[in-house]
């Protein structure tokens, strides 16, 4: 399960033709995994935040440091920022 957390600054009348910077940024939060699904089970660790356990684009980069899980387990945020590159009225 994915949530996804809009965040816009609206341009201000702004025709469509004009730049726009979208930024996307991707957290990930609290485990979600459960431990006891073999067992018919529901048990949650308490790990409340992804923490990378290797360097970026290694295989231990995907694992999380705190509770061992693979980063698919944590809920993913997903931040989009939207800006319009208007002209001042002022020039």
């Amino acid at each position: 399960m994915s949530r996804v957390i809009l965040r816009t600054q609206p341009p201000r009348e702004c025709p469509s033709s004009n730049m726009l910077t979208i930024v996307r940024n991707v957290q990930h939060g609290e485990c979600q995994r459960n431990h006891a699904v073999h067992v018919g089970g529901l048990a949650q660790d308490g790990c409340m935040e992804f923490i990378p356990s290797g360097a970026e684009e290694t295989d231990e980069a995907m694992m999380c440091a705190g509770c061992g899980c693979h980063r698919n387990f944590h809920r993913r945020e997903i931040h989009i920022h939207v800006v319009c590159h208007c002209p001042s009225r002022n020039g």
